[in-house]
């Protein structure tokens, strides 16, 4: 696993106290609670975490989607770029309307892969028109330069017979090529911050190597910068330089690929890790996280991951654990890592499993 050296590196959009709150029948549900995150420019941050722990709401944010029930409460979302005069410039996505964000840089800066491509994709039309259209709207492409640049990119995203997929409509295409061809559409503007939802869910496994792969070969030509949302840390492991890891809307812990991977320190990434399914594992029975991520319609008290943790202390129960510099870029909300806290020994299964990581990064490096 590589790691980027962001301080070598342009900082391309910084998260800062993000606070998110939805109006509902219920009541007010806090779904982003303080989430600060740095993306730098050709790295690749994957947002892991279970459904409904706010990876997704995060990045609507960014794009200008968010629900009409959404309230952003507090925070900034500071994105950086080069203007079409070369010139760099930096503004506070939250400080402008979702109508500005999409009108000005969704689609064109920043672009998305969403899971399913047939519900991104318009079955009425074909798919050259649905990749033409991007680069008419935002780059002001006549209909003849923009239907050679997307015959280009079904060429560039690995779909044979470009020029005859470009007259054909979604339903005629695999479901790998479909999504090839939302690539494609997210690529049209050569944005500067590609956003990959779940991008290989609704697909075979060896498809979802090769769509990966293809991103990943996109990204270092292009020098674009990724945010995968995933739950699948296989998919972690294969393409992030930096991981967040998300409960109940908050980052519980970050840190570069190998040290989430191979020095977990919160009790809720030890159980990410330890429920990855491993062929040679020596127990039967899959590993699973105990009870239920709590109501967010209710206020939190102490640590939201108190109740499912098997180590907690008295005072997760009393107040939320601050984020603690752990060393290198590794940060964990944990009180575990308080220099004040008892010792507790990451699980002995887990740590086999890591050393067995180990082993296999050194055969493939």
């Amino acid at each position: 696993m590589e790691t980027v050296k962001k301080e070598k590196k342009d900082r391309v959009l910084s998260i800062r106290n993000l606070n998110i709150s939805f109006k509902t029948a219920y009541g007010v549900v806090k779904a982003i609670r303080g989430v600060r995150l740095d993306l730098f420019k050709g790295e690749t941050i994957a947002i892991v975490g279970e459904s409904g722990s706010g990876k997704s709401v995060t990045v609507k944010t960014i794009l200008g989607i968010l629900d009409s029930n959404g309230i952003i409460d507090d925070g900034s979302i500071i994105f950086n770029y080069t203007d079409e005069n070369g010139e760099k410039q930096s503004v506070d996505l939250v400080q402008m309307s979702q109508k500005e964000i999409r009108y000005q840089f969704c689609g064109k800066r920043i672009a998305m892969v969403f899971q399913d491509p047939m519900t991104s994709l318009d079955p009425t039309m074909t798919v050259g028109k649905q990749i033409m259209q991007p680069m008419i709207y935002h780059l002001n492409l006549s209909k003849k330069e923009a239907k050679l640049k997307a015959i280009e990119l079904l060429d560039e995203v690995g779909i044979d017979q470009p020029e005859k997929r470009f007259k054909q409509y979604p339903h005629e295409l695999s479901g790998g090529m479909r999504q090839r061809v939302v690539i494609a559409i997210a690529l049209s503007c050569n944005p500067e911050i590609l956003i990959c939802d779940e991008p290989t869910t609704a697909l075979d496994v060896t498809i979802q190597a090769k769509i990966l792969e293809l991103i990943k070969s996109i990204q270092k030509k292009n020098n674009i910068s990724v945010i995968y949302i995933t739950h699948d840390l296989g998919v972690v492991a294969k393409v992030a330089d930096y991981v967040a890891v998300m409960y109940a809307g908050r980052i519980i812990e970050k840190g570069n690929i190998n040290e989430i991977f191979y020095d977990p320190r919160h009790p809720y990434t030890w159980g990410l890790l330890s429920s990855m399914p491993d062929t040679d594992t020596k127990s039967r029975r899959l590993f699973t996280i105990p009870g239920s991520p709590p109501n967010l319609l209710e206020k939190i008290k102490g640590d939201a991951f108190a109740v499912r943790n098997p180590y907690a202390l008295n005072i997760d129960f009393k107040e939320e654990p601050p984020m603690y510099d752990v060393g290198g870029q590794h940060r964990v909300a944990s009180w575990l890592c308080d220099p004040r806290a008892p010792k507790a020994e990451i699980p002995v299964d887990l740590k086999e499993r890591i050393e067995k990581m180990k082993k296999e990064a050194t055969v493939y490096e």
